[in-house]
């Protein structure tokens, strides 16, 4: 991975619209990092609360990265 400002978190909330979803990471210390992707997106990442993942902070973007 390229990107230097990753975190290790936990799937804390999952709101799904029509077009996009809403995942909200907690990564700890009473942080959380929220990230918007498409539904198709979130259909094939699959997340759900509890899961562990990773947010990946590049730019102006978060991307989640799931093990």
């Amino acid at each position: 991975m390229s990107a230097r400002n990753h975190f290790a978190g936990t799937v804390n909330d999952v709101k799904r619209g029509q077009v996009m979803a809403q995942i909200t990471v907690d990564i700890g210390g009473g942080n959380k990092i929220m990230s918007a992707i498409f539904t198709d997106s979130a259909d094939d990442l699959g997340p759900k609360k509890g899961d562990k993942v990773t947010p990946v902070i590049k730019s102006t973007d978060v991307i989640i990265f799931k093990d």
